[in-house]
């Protein structure tokens, strides 16, 4: 599977090409916006694609023709303003959702957020444009044509991986934290089990493995 991932240089979008490079069935190419950050992905043997969400429909468009998937997890990160929030995490992965369409890409993960859907509780976060911008690309996915599926972990760490997870539990049981490896861990996962085409994945840390979690939901 030819999978390409937006924002290949985030924290999320390294493990998964790392993991998808030692992994039987993956071809990983990193979207990256800086000639920079190419350095890194040289390292593994991962080819790139030097582009921005910034720019049109149709130039993502020519970056994403002939992969068979996408995985989204680009984010504006929290050294820019708000207005750069809406402009890649909302506009920058609707764009990418059409531009996926209009080459032919059908399979589509993005990494949302927690609470992406909870707008009673978005005032009391601090960053609740962050939760627009979630909520609305969210929606926005969901109405297109593509087979995808949308993950929303709970508050990222970078601690070492247990492979295990809890998805979509009881809000009793859903954990705080996450490791950012146990979502990588997951997103390959996910494009390897159709049955999560069309799902929406709430995630924390948990006790049962990836694999039988995906296969419950």
């Amino acid at each position: 599977m030819n999978v390409i991932i937006i924002g290949a240089h985030g924290k999320i979008g390294r493990i998964v090409a790392e993991k998808m490079k030692v992994t039987t069935g993956f071809n990983p190419t990193a979207f990256i916006r800086e000639k920079e950050q190419k350095a890194f992905f040289d390292a593994m043997d991962v080819p790139v694609k030097v582009s921005g969400l910034e720019n049109s429909v149709d130039e993502i468009a020519a970056v994403l023709k002939g992969f068979d998937a996408v995985v989204f997890t680009a984010g504006s990160g929290g050294k820019t303003g708000f207005d750069k929030t809406l402009e890649i995490d909302l506009d920058g992965a609707v764009k990418s959702m059409i531009a996926a369409e209009q080459v032919g890409v059908k399979r589509f993960v993005m990494v949302s957020a927690y609470l992406a859907d909870e707008r009673s509780r978005w005032d009391e976060s601090g960053i609740k444009p962050y939760y627009i911008a979630k909520h609305f690309a969210d929606k926005e996915l969901q109405r297109t044509n593509l087979d995808y599926t949308i993950l929303r972990p709970v508050r990222l760490t970078d601690e070492k991986g247990t492979g295990k997870v809890t998805l979509n539990a009881a809000p009793e049981k859903i954990q705080k934290t996450i490791p950012r490896e146990d979502v990588a861990t997951t997103i390959l996962e996910i494009l390897n089990h159709p049955v999560t085409n069309g799902k929406i994945m709430v995630m924390s840390t948990g006790d049962t493995p990836v694999e039988d979690a995906i296969q419950a939901v």
